[in-house]
């Protein structure tokens, strides 16, 4: 098998556009309507913010539920298809930007909550933007991230750091070469948090109703200063 990277990510959700927007936007993917969706919505609006920064938003669902509360939100994907299928749709602003790129003086501004649902898939890309994220906080922001539960979606493999094959399983016959994915345990991601600055004050574990397996972990961080 061949080295994989953050690269090879970014390639498989430029030839998946229009099956994931389909996917989301019809109610295809069970776990985000059952769970998922709801759980990272109440997770930000407990912070009761003014302002959202959404990295990797893909088509935009998670702005235009946010606008509905009056939020003002921004999303950022690298995916221009993603972005210009979000800008359309409207309830927040859209911008395409890297995760490479996200910096304080690209984006020009600070936010009362920065989310990542289910967006921080790569290695050396998850690194950099959590050196970036508290820069971009206003005083009492938080970070706010959704992602696969380590211990429910390690599988069979070994409970530790390292890239992953990835998969459509579930999923409709329109989407090809599924990205992969560099796994971490539930240690390497707080370190994530305190390596940068960052407390955890909450971590949650959305439970599936119908496999009472969790459905993802989310975890809340402030800056520690």
């Amino acid at each position: 098998m061949s080295k994989l990277t953050d690269h090879e990510i970014i390639a498989s959700w430029k030839k998946n556009v229009q099956p994931w927007i389909a996917a989301v936007r019809h109610g295809e993917i069970e776990n985000r309507m059952l769970i998922t969706n709801k759980a990272v919505v109440n997770a930000i609006l407990r912070r009761e913010p003014n302002t959202v920064l959404d990295v990797g938003c893909g088509e935009g669902w998670l702005i235009r539920e946010l606008a509905r509360t009056g939020i003002n939100a921004l999303g950022i994907d690298i995916v221009p298809e993603f972005v210009e299928a979000a800008a359309k749709d409207g309830g927040g602003r859209f911008r395409v930007l890297s995760y490479e790129d996200v910096s304080l003086q690209a984006l020009g501004e600070q936010f009362d909550v920065v989310v990542c649902n289910f967006s921080l898939l790569g290695e050396t890309s998850v690194n950099h933007l959590f050196q970036q994220i508290p820069s971009l906080l206003n005083e009492h922001g938080a970070l706010i991230i959704q992602t696969i539960h380590p211990v429910a979606g390690c599988g069979e493999n070994h409970y530790e750091d390292g890239w992953r094959e990835g998969s459509w399983s579930g999923f409709s016959d329109a989407f090809t070469d599924p990205a992969p994915w560099y796994f971490r345990t539930l240690e390497t991601w707080k370190s994530l948090f305190l390596e940068n600055g960052f407390r955890l004050v909450e971590q949650l574990e959305p439970v599936n109703p119908k496999t009472r397996a969790p459905a993802s972990i989310i975890f809340i961080g402030e800056p520690a200063g």
